[in-house]
């Protein structure tokens, strides 16, 4: 069991050095789009136009990522998001799956974030945006939030940034909803946009590549039942402190990319 739980953590370790590299996803400023198809160009921008100018929007997400084993063999992780948004500056996600059991508050000064397996939280307050509270997770973590680059305010800045050459392949299905199928590519990774067709035009699948690593892990999120006019609750982006919670002053971040304490990091 030792050594099959050591080529699974190595594995992991092997994604999110990958992983890293998304950052520049999210963090670096435009490049232009010189390498692009026009089409593809096209519908990346009018996503981004529209999605950048929603007010509050919620949805729910299916997250799978693939790690890389020392002995090659490569497994799926899957797990499942909620997201509610109030631009410019709050949001609420929750995440639970086999990596985490936690929640992302952001009430527009204080971003939260709860790992609830084992009751600890938090906080930081620097940050007064939506993209400021991202890259203070992704600072204060060192580790990226992929899939986050479609919720910055201007989502074309990021996602365009170092692409070296964009196609459009054609139209397919996601979740029963007909989409333009964009490719792009850059120095490292490989990512790909599925965006609705018509006047609404979300982001309906998203698929990144790590292409330098063994394998070619991916990171995949669907997203689905968009909503946006959602009922915002009064106390919808605010943390109550649960009973007998932890609250730590650095964030630690364990193997599989949960909250842990100081002991467990040992």
């Amino acid at each position: 069991m030792k050594t099959k739980r050591t080529g699974f953590l190595s594995g992991w370790v092997l994604w999110m050095a990958g992983a890293v590299l998304m950052v520049s996803l999210t963090a670096a400023p435009s490049m232009g789009a010189e390498g692009m198809d026009e089409k593809a160009d096209t519908i990346l921008k009018s996503m981004s136009t529209y999605f950048g100018e929603l007010k509050t929007f919620s949805m729910n997400a299916d997250i799978d990522l693939e790690i890389v084993g020392v002995n090659g063999q490569k497994l799926q992780i899957s797990s499942f998001a909620t997201t509610m948004v109030q631009r410019p500056d709050k949001f609420y996600i929750t995440r639970k799956g086999m990596i985490s059991d936690a929640q992302f508050i952001f009430d527009g000064t204080t971003l939260t974030i709860h790992g609830k397996r084992l009751n600890a939280y938090y906080q930081t307050k620097e940050a007064k945006s939506i993209d400021e509270a991202i890259r203070a997770y992704e600072s204060e973590t060192g580790i990226p939030a992929p899939g986050a680059d479609i919720l910055f305010s201007d989502p074309y800045s990021g996602l365009s940034s170092g692409v070296e050459n964009g196609d459009y392949i054609g139209t397919a299905y996601v979740n029963g909803v007909k989409c333009h199928h964009l490719a792009f590519r850059k120095a490292r990774v490989d990512w790909q946009l599925w965006v609705a067709t018509g006047d609404r035009p979300l982001p309906m699948k998203y698929v990144i590549t790590t292409k330098w690593i063994t394998g070619a892990p991916q990171y995949e999120i669907r997203l689905r039942d968009w909503d946006l006019d959602p009922q915002i609750k009064k106390d919808q982006f605010s943390f109550t402190v649960p009973a007998d919670a932890i609250k730590i002053e650095a964030l630690s971040i364990g193997d599989m990319g949960e909250i842990t304490s100081p002991e467990e990091k040992k």
